[in-house]
């Protein structure tokens, strides 16, 4: 398996709390943390840019996904608002995360908190050929449900 590697530059906010690393020896992504300097409570409703004190350079050719954390969905509400969001290879500046608060108690976040998760993975750029028919399918342009499942 290919393994890319990824510079990464710890940024003076971030020190002392560990790099994103995977939890297990099969685990897709990696644990990004909150690098606040004290802790940020996210009211209900409420949507906030949170530090994870880090940037990096990801290889040409591919991206990082930031999704949310499954546990703090389902135990909290809170998730990544514009889930996955995407960091591309050329991207330079301090990675961060848009966390909202779904659910109907303030939730607080403190430094080194496990805030979403991150994935690296390859990507291809598309070549568009406009065209003044498409090739026919047995679908053809049935969508949205009119496959009867559900």
């Amino acid at each position: 398996m290919n393994k890319p590697e990824i510079r990464v530059r710890r940024l003076s906010h971030g020190e002392g709390l560990p790099l994103p690393h995977y939890a297990s020896e099969q685990a897709a992504g990696m644990d990004l943390r909150a690098a606040v300097e004290e802790t940020v409570v996210l009211e209900p409703g409420e949507r906030r840019l949170i530090p994870t004190g880090f940037a990096m350079a990801l290889p040409s050719g591919y991206e990082a996904q930031v999704r949310p954390r499954s546990g703090l969905a389902l135990k909290h509400g809170v998730t990544v608002l514009n889930a996955p969001g995407t960091i591309d290879a050329d991207y330079r500046g301090e990675v961060c995360v848009i966390l909202v608060n779904h659910g109907d108690m303030p939730f607080p976040i403190s430094r080194g908190d496990r805030i979403a998760q991150m994935i690296v993975a390859p990507f291809s750029q598309a070549v568009w050929k406009e065209c003044e028919e498409l090739p026919e399918t047995e679908r053809g342009s049935r969508g949205f449900g009119s496959s009867g499942h559900r």
